[in-house]
């Protein structure tokens, strides 16, 4: 008995030494992720399919322990879209103890929630929250707006411009261009880099109309559609998502305005049923990645996806993401032995040197501005051949094909981010 004890007593020092890490206790933490994006209302599916994303990603990291024995939650507040619905949710989820927050959908709620995380943090410190913005791509937020507490998983509307523009500059066909957009900040960002760029790039290119919308609120589109018919604009560019791009599309198939429409955002939630096959190389999409593009894992990721939600996997932001802060947290455990608890600040500084494989193509977080640098591509509309287009989208048999692939490089821009460190 007395060997019996001995041996037990050697066994359990063991493992209480192997669980040591600076004379502390080693302790996996739950990282709670509050997502504060619209779950009802106008824009409620595009909210619901970005947070099923976040959920099957976090599935997976932890399965496969991205983030060691830490694990991923997500938790959804339905912001309905709204700035004032946001701050109070902030304060919410800051009162229940998250430290971190994702949102992605409406730049107007993410330049209120930078200012708000600002001032939160300022005024609690060792309760500070990171900002995860997976989809507003406002240029501000990573310009005049920048902030440390904000990091940017997606391309702003100015990189993504300077890629799309380049790939309609070669196109000699295109004369007449009209651009229409939400009347916010994300719209008129749009409309203002198009113009630029094209000037720039295309200085014969006309533009012959503009209009800024109201957002969420445009019911039919067809007084819109006869305008740019009348212009005699042979292209369209457009930053519209959700429902109003949705509706656009829709208005310009009843209306058979023969365009070619240029978007940020036709592979969002609605989009794809709304223009079915009158969209066949006729719709363009500029954004930083789809399913039918080389990828393992990606091609994985999108069954995996559609076989549990019956819908499809399309914000892959969310990958970049959790991929990202799952190595932040183990390179900010390995440079900090004190402790193995989660501390937002310290990944935070992590987070500036991330370095990801993007489903096949290398990505890096800026330190400069914490704005993402990725590979961008300009995709087709086409229909499945089960070859290089393998996956539709909403079962209508159409998806989408590369045209042209442009390095994180090209797309790039400057910044006037005058970033401030804690």
């Amino acid at each position: 008995m007395h060997q019996l004890l001995s041996t037990l007593s050697k066994s359990i020092f063991g493992v209480v030494s192997a669980l040591l890490i600076g004379g502390q206790i080693a302790q996996a933490d739950t990282i709670k992720i509050a997502v504060i994006d619209p779950m009802s209302g106008p824009f409620g599916p595009v909210g619901l399919n970005t947070f099923n994303s976040f959920k099957f990603i976090a599935e997976r990291a932890n399965t496969e322990k991205w983030a060691g024995e830490h694990r991923f939650v997500f938790d959804a507040f339905d912001n309905k879209a709204g700035v004032q619905e946001s701050l109070s949710l902030l304060k919410t989820v800051a009162d229940k103890g998250y430290r971190f927050i994702t949102q992605g959908t409406g730049s107007a709620v993410g330049l209120a929630l930078i200012d708000a995380v600002n001032k939160h943090n300022q005024r609690n410190r060792g309760k500070e929250i990171i900002f995860l913005n997976h989809g507003s791509i406002d240029p501000d937020m990573t310009n005049r707006q920048c902030s440390f507490w904000h990091f940017r998983f997606d391309a702003n509307s100015d990189m993504k411009m300077e890629a799309l523009s380049s790939f309609m500059a070669a196109d000699q066909q295109i004369k007449k261009v009209y651009l229409i957009g939400q009347n916010y900040s994300h719209g008129q960002q749009v409309a203002r880099a198009a113009k630029a760029a094209l000037a720039r790039k295309r200085p014969d290119i006309q533009i012959v109309g503009e209009d800024l919308h109201p957002i969420a609120s445009v019911k039919d589109f067809s007084p819109y559609i006869s305008k740019i018919k009348a212009s005699g604009a042979d292209s369209v560019i457009t930053g519209n998502w959700g429902t109003d791009l949705a509706l656009l599309i829709k208005s310009a198939k009843e209306l058979n305005l023969k365009v070619n429409f240029y978007t940020y955002y036709a592979s969002s939630t609605g989009v794809p049923t709304a223009m079915g096959e009158a969209g066949i190389d006729k719709v363009k999409l500029i954004g930083y990645w789809h399913p039918n593009n080389p990828s393992k894992l990606g091609s994985a990721i999108t069954q995996g996806y559609k076989a549990k939600y019956k819908d499809d996997f399309s914000s892959s932001s969310t990958y970049a993401m959790i991929a990202s802060l799952a190595q932040a947290i183990q390179t900010s455990e390995r440079t900090d032995k004190q402790t193995s608890a989660i501390d937002p600040v310290k990944v935070a500084y992590a987070l500036e040197q991330v370095q990801i494989d993007f489903f096949g193509t290398p990505a890096t977080m800026r330190k400069t501005d914490h704005q993402f640098q990725q590979a961008l591509y300009v995709s087709n509309w086409v229909k499945v051949d089960g070859k290089t287009v393998r996956f539709d989208q909403e079962n209508t048999g159409l998806g989408w094909k590369t045209l042209q692939k442009f390095e994180p490089f090209i797309s790039s821009q400057a910044t006037s981010c005058q970033m401030q460190r804690p």
